[in-house]
C-alpha cells in the first residue's frame, strides 16, 4: 500500500511541476505589448504605451479563432504573423465588445483580413492606470475594475475612456496563475 501512495504522490508532483513549468513558459514564448512605467503605487502601475496596430473582431462566439486564423494566414498576403500578449477586450454591452490581437511591434504594416468581420486598427500613445489580477475573466463589474476605479479616485486621475481588460495566459491555465490586467486610460500631469 505505501509503494502506492508514493506512486501516487510522486505523480501529483510531476503533473504539478510540469503544469506549472507549461504555464509560465508558454506565457514567455510570447511578446507583450511594449510599455514603460510611469509610476508605481502598490499593485497599481501608470503606464504609458506607444502607438500600436490590433487587429479586432467583435466579441462573442468564434472571435478568438476569427483573429487567430488570422494571424495563421488567412490574410490578404497569406503572412503568418506571431502570436504576442495580451489579448484584449473592450467595451461593455454585447454590441460593443470586442478582441484584439496587438500585431508584433517590428511588423511595419498588416497585412489586410480576409475576413469582413475582422479590422486593423493603429492607436495612439497613451497612458494607463493598470492593476494586475488574477483568476478568470472580468468585465465592468468585477473587483480588479472597482479597485482601479477608487485608487484613480483618490488618486485624482481621471479616466479618459472605458477599460480594457488584457489576458495573458491560454484557457487551460490554472486560474491562480493567470496574469490578468485591466486598464483604464488617463491623464498624468506634470
Amino acid at each position: 500500500m505505501s509503494k502506492m501512495l508514493w506512486w501516487v504522490a510522486s505523480s501529483v508532483v510531476v503533473l504539478s511541476a510540469t503544469t506549472l513549468t507549461g504555464c509560465f513558459a508558454t506565457r514567455a514564448g510570447y511578446e507583450t505589448a511594449p510599455y514603460q512605467v510611469v509610476r508605481r503605487d502598490g499593485k497599481v502601475e501608470v503606464r504609458s504605451y506607444p502607438a500600436m496596430t490590433f487587429v479586432e473582431t467583435p466579441s462573442g462566439g468564434d472571435d478568438f479563432m476569427r483573429l487567430f486564423r488570422y494571424i495563421s494566414k488567412e490574410n490578404a498576403g497569406e503572412q503568418k504573423i506571431a502570436m504576442t500578449t495580451p489579448v484584449f477586450m473592450t467595451g461593455a454591452g454585447s454590441d460593443a465588445k470586442k478582441m484584439a490581437f496587438v500585431m508584433p511591434e517590428k511588423m511595419e504594416t498588416a497585412p489586410a483580413p480576409k475576413d469582413a468581420k475582422v479590422q486593423v486598427r493603429r492607436i495612439e500613445p497613451g497612458t494607463f492606470a493598470v492593476l494586475r489580477f488574477r483568476g478568470d475573466q472580468q468585465g465592468p463589474e468585477g473587483e480588479a475594475y472597482r479597485t482601479l476605479q477608487e485608487w484613480m479616485k483618490a488618486q485624482q486621475l481621471p479616466a479618459t475612456g472605458p477599460a480594457t481588460f488584457g489576458y495573458f495566459d491560454p484557457p487551460w491555465t490554472p486560474g491562480f496563475l493567470r496574469r490578468n490586467e485591466v486598464m483604464i486610460p488617463t491623464i498624468v500631469g506634470p
